[in-house]
């Protein structure tokens, strides 16, 4: 055992020590001028991490809660009597929806089975035939992998007068989301994922023109009614609600550390490790779930080798302090998650991909032993034995 978990995980992450000693700052007031200066230090910051040109023409309200509640605040506050629909190819996807018909009873959906592409001629032809006033999509769709297309969506979405808005929960802060170029009227993200802070914060990033629109729509929510937010912003620089004020300054610590390393070398850096990750998983004759020209920066989707159960992976791996995620849905049972978010040294990834060989190479033995212990040359067709071309591989 280390004397910590290494979270390969999209979240929560392993976070950095600078954040562990802002959260202990001395304690402010939400209703002081510390809290106002913090918190236009946090916009300004992000806006500098989308890498916006033309700033005056965002704002960025952050909100206490998970990147759920970011999404509920988008969902609930932008519609109005208007049409929206829902892009969904995974769990995200479907979580928005379910969210939606909660606030919009004019909500519309396009489903793709979890972890295939969109087909932009559906979504066109759609758009083509049906009064659509919002188009909704997850970037990255956590539960495969898949990076769904802004700019092709947001071509789409302008070409037929709709406003696009991102759930950009677990993308942001490793993938580049382009406001201005892909039409993203409203972008929603998370503390505790790829920017690599505490859980307990989210944010949504929009043009102030589309802020603005939102008082013209009845409120369907109190506390996440994104228009009584962005009020707040405008003439006091504060949040409506009492916020989570330690989780803020480590928000702030967090973005600094990003901007100080470059956004272009942070998402490189990010990069750099799944690279990694997937050719050391490759060479233990892994196969992944999607293309690789499909997945996101972040998470890699690993099928389960024949005769391992997904629980005892994970069981074992935690007996050696890594933490991965199982697979949910139509993908339960079947493949494993490993993030490569948060601080996680190019040692922290030799580790995982030593100790995963070895937690295979026991696996396998121990399903070859229950599978024939006393008549070794029976073949079981369902559960492999352990061959020797397999241990070559494995010990590699």
């Amino acid at each position: 055992m280390l004397d910590k978990y290494l979270l390969f995980t999209p979240g929560p992450v392993n976070v950095a020590a600078s954040l562990r000693h802002a959260i202990c700052k001395a304690d402010i007031c939400h209703r002081e001028p510390d809290f106002d200066g913090l918190l236009a230090r946090i916009e300004q910051k992000l806006l500098t991490l989308f890498e916006i040109k033309k700033r005056n023409r965002y704002r960025a309200v952050v909100i206490t809660g998970s990147g759920t509640a970011a999404n509920e605040a988008i969902l609930s506050s932008v519609v109005g009597d208007g049409a929206i629909l829902i892009l969904s190819n995974g769990e995200f996807g479907e979580r928005l929806h379910k969210t939606s018909i909660i606030h919009n009873k004019h909500t519309h959906l396009i489903q793709q089975p979890w972890g295939t592409p969109f087909d932009p001629d559906q979504i066109a032809a759609y758009l083509a035939t049906h009064r659509i006033d919002v188009v909704a999509m997850v970037h990255h769709e956590t539960c495969s992998g898949m990076l769904n297309p802004l700019a092709a969506i947001g071509a789409l979405t302008k070409a037929h007068g709709a406003i696009f808005v991102v759930d950009g929960v677990s993308s942001v802060g490793a993938e580049v989301v382009d406001m201005e170029g892909c039409n993203i009227a409203f972008c929603s993200s998370s503390s505790s994922k790829a920017i690599g802070s505490y859980p307990g914060l989210s944010f949504v990033i929009g043009r102030k023109k589309q802020f603005k629109k939102l008082k013209l729509h009845a409120a369907k929510t109190t506390y996440l009614n994104l228009a009584t937010f962005y009020g707040f912003l405008k003439q006091h620089s504060q949040t409506p609600n009492t916020p989570a004020v330690p989780l803020f300054l480590a928000l702030e610590q967090a973005l600094t550390n990003i901007l100080s390393d470059g956004v272009t070398n942070r998402f490189a850096r990010i990069r750099a490790r799944a690279d990694q990750l997937r050719l050391g998983m490759r060479k233990l004759n892994l196969e992944f779930v999607l293309d690789e020209a499909d997945m996101c920066a972040i998470l890699t989707t690993v099928k389960v080798p024949p005769s391992i159960l997904v629980r005892d992976l994970r069981d074992r791996l935690r007996e050696k302090s890594i933490i991965i995620y199982e697979g949910k849905g139509c993908f339960a049972g079947k493949v494993f998650q490993v993030g490569n978010i948060g601080e996680l040294s190019d040692r922290d990834i030799q580790f995982f991909l030593s100790t995963l060989r070895d937690v295979l190479l026991e696996l396998q033995a121990e399903a070859a032993d229950v599978v024939a212990p006393i008549r070794p040359k029976a073949i079981n067709p369902t559960i492999p034995a352990l061959t020797e071309p397999m241990l070559a591989t494995l010990s590699s």
